[in-house]
């Protein structure tokens, strides 16, 4: 989903995505209809400040109305936080449905699981722009090999620092975790007024790459046979390193074991910490706020010198739904929507990250501030587990419930992972 301003924050993601799934349901079976002309339906996102993105996507309908003598496209735009209720109506009832969909990367497995998605497994692959597709962009719309949608737009982390800060103290950019925890220390005994590394307790996207950088994991397996990876002795040491960080030399556990991403991210802009990890799509709130000419951004470090730690890709995708009777011509728009040109677009008027490697490095040559995002993103991101479970537990809050017991010192790492652990296999085999 939408991060920050462009993307739901992914705390209150987990929220739309506990509602957002429909119940499973046999009147979404696939339409046996491919009329060849008509009205096509098609449901985007609304966005703060949607002129842009609307003027984009007016141009790609234009242009595909011309290409289809008698084809009309009729384009709404739904609010984020009453989706899931449309969603679920849509999947329920064929009638009420669109052709084609927006919707956010963590949902494709449980709407692949409630029928709602058609699979273009053969059309993707036959979509000549579709090599250039990112990988784990791919994966996001990939479940048990089959493909159901095209890849929108992805965003991703990295480390906020400020450049006035640092310069003031003498501090060089941390090269590793072990560096980054050990400037994060210096800046709060130096600047007890401001957090050396702002936290977030119920930042899960914020502690993830702490986990992967180690060799953690999520989860292993695929399709309906995952299971939970967090318990690892990997896993373990990356959530020792990042729950190490909540305490009186770094980031208070009072103000800070409460705190999502947003509030990481807005800490930062005010001017109270020296660093944050921020998404791409945090940069407009940061150029808005105290620290505006004042900072800079480098890849998160993994525990190697010169490392990426890797982080999480999020971002939407767009499909077309199984109960479609336009199957050619929803399809097609779909690419058309997911284009080269169309996130070249949209990455010159929201800011959207394209989802193509070529489109991408093109961006980045255009916007500087873009070079660490895009970095990041070619030194290997993650992704959920793609399994419906994984609504469940996001909604669930168990991992933040996990890193805050080992911040209130209720549990150490070992028995709070293995709880976590516990809560999310349970989930997965709820999952069927």
């Amino acid at each position: 989903m939408k991060l920050s301003v462009r993307f739901v924050g992914l705390t209150a993601l987990a929220a739309l995505l506990a509602t957002a799934c429909a119940p499973q349901t046999s009147s979404n079976s696939s339409s046996d209809k491919d009329e060849k002309n008509g009205t096509l339906r098609v449901w985007l996102f609304q966005e703060v400040g949607n002129a842009p993105k609307q003027k984009v996507v007016d141009s790609v309908v234009a242009d595909f109305e011309k290409a289809h003598e008698g084809t009309e496209v009729h384009v709404e735009y739904i609010p984020i936080d009453t989706r899931a209720q449309r969603v679920k109506a849509a999947f329920n009832d064929p009638d009420s449905a669109p052709d084609v969909m927006e919707y956010g990367n963590t949902d494709t497995a449980g709407y692949v699981k409630d029928g709602g998605l058609l699979d273009v497994t053969k059309e993707f692959g036959d979509w000549s722009e579709a090599k250039d597709t990112d990988p784990t962009a791919k994966q996001s719309v990939t479940v048990d090999g089959k493909m159901y949608g095209a890849p929108f737009y992805v965003g991703v982390r990295a480390l906020y620092y400020r450049t006035d800060v640092f310069e003031e103290l003498g501090l060089a950019v941390p090269k590793t975790m072990a560096e980054l925890a050990g400037t994060a220390r210096k800046i709060r005994a130096a600047r007890p007024d401001l957090y050396g590394l702002v936290v977030g307790g119920a930042y899960t996207y914020g502690a993830m790459p702490f986990v992967w950088a180690n060799g953690g994991e999520l989860a292993n397996g695929k399709g309906g046979s995952y299971a939970s990876g967090i318990d690892s002795p990997e896993a373990q040491k990356g959530i020792e390193e990042y729950t190490a960080l909540f305490g009186d030399d770094n980031c208070p556990a009072a103000k800070c074991a409460g705190m999502g991403g947003n509030d990481t991210v807005s800490a930062f802009a005010a001017g109270k910490a020296g660093m944050a990890i921020g998404g791409d799509f945090s940069h407009t709130a940061v150029e808005a706020g105290k620290v505006k000419g004042k900072y800079a951004v480098v890849p998160l470090p993994g525990v190697k010198s010169g490392s990426i730690a890797p982080a999480f890709a999020g971002g939407n995708n767009v499909g077309v739904l199984k109960s479609t009777s336009h199957r050619t011509l929803a399809v097609e728009l779909m690419e058309r929507l997911a284009s080269k040109k169309t996130q070249a677009r949209l990455f010159d008027a929201m800011g959207f990250l394209p989802t193509f490697t070529d489109v991408r490095q093109q961006a980045a040559a255009k916007e500087p501030f873009v070079k660490p995002f895009v970095q990041t993103l070619s030194a290997g991101t993650k992704f959920v587990p793609a399994s419906p479970a994984w609504a469940q537990i996001d909604s669930s809050l168990v991992l933040p419930t996990m890193f805050q017991q080992i911040i209130s010192g209720k549990k150490g790492v070992p028995a709070a992972s293995e709880d976590a652990a516990k809560k999310m296999n349970t989930a997965f085999g709820s999952a069927g």
